[in-house]
């Protein structure tokens, strides 16, 4: 399920697309930051784009887990990628990196991709599989030709401790002036949120930025995500989409 938080309400959205105003958007860059579901919503993305027939391509600034599809090319050519689209609708797309992964394309095929009239969608951060994350100094890897960011994070983080939940802990301790052994609230995820060093980090000036509230599958996980919202400044206006395999009462 997607709903948007407008008002403090969860309002329904039919797909990611519509939820980010980009059902419209020719040709999107949009770059995954964050932890707790960022390859899903990419890929959710990328699946919505090709039911409308455009043609997504996926793929990384940083890393992404390699699947055994036939949609994956390792080190191709821009012709190669082409050729993927036409017949299957999507595509993966990165340079072999070894471990299960693949990394980002080789320049000169980025840039050949990014110049393409079709949508990228692009992972841009790394989490090692954690809900919560904040960056080192060289992260995340977001493109100048970036048009939008999409922050995310799991709401099976608030009310667990912070080095239990986050990547790179430490960082995210002095951030919030706490100890890695306390627990992490949902106003600390409003700070990450909304913060330049952390969640915002890297956006610039025309990058349309929204936050993603991820695992919010239950009760308790939606209340939470409106308290992550409620504790936002509203002047602001970031977008507050909320995501979950399914509402549970």
């Amino acid at each position: 399920m997607i709903a948007e938080i407008v008002y403090g309400n969860l309002i329904s959205k039919q797909t990611l697309l519509e939820a980010f105003d980009l059902a419209e958007t020719t040709a999107p860059r949009i770059s995954a930051v964050g932890a707790g579901g960022k390859t899903t919503t990419l890929k959710r993305l990328a699946a919505e784009y090709t039911d409308m027939g455009r043609k997504p391509i996926v793929t990384t600034t940083t890393h992404l887990f390699r699947e055994d599809s036939p949609l994956f090319l390792e080190d191709p050519s821009v012709g190669e990628i082409l050729a993927l689209l036409d017949k299957e609708g999507c595509v993966f797309a990165g340079g072999k990196a070894g471990n299960g992964k693949i990394r980002s394309l080789p320049a000169e095929v980025l840039e050949a991709v990014l110049q393409l009239q079709k949508p990228v969608v692009l992972e841009a951060d790394g989490a090692k599989m954690l809900p919560v994350k904040f960056p080192a100094d060289h992260e995340p890897v977001i493109l100048p030709q970036t048009t939008h960011i999409l922050y995310i994070c799991g709401m099976d983080a608030p009310g667990r401790k912070i080095k239990e939940v986050c990547f790179r802990a430490e960082l995210l301790a002095d951030f919030l002036g706490k100890s890695p052994e306390e627990l992490l609230t949902t106003q600390d995820i409003a700070a990450l949120a909304q913060s330049r060093l952390a969640g915002r980090k890297g956006a610039g000036d025309g990058m349309r930025y929204a936050v993603v509230l991820n695992k919010a599958d239950t009760r308790k996980r939606r209340d939470a995500a409106l308290e992550v919202w409620e504790a936002m400044d509203r002047r602001k206006e970031i977008r507050v989409i909320v995501t979950a395999n399914g509402w549970v009462v």
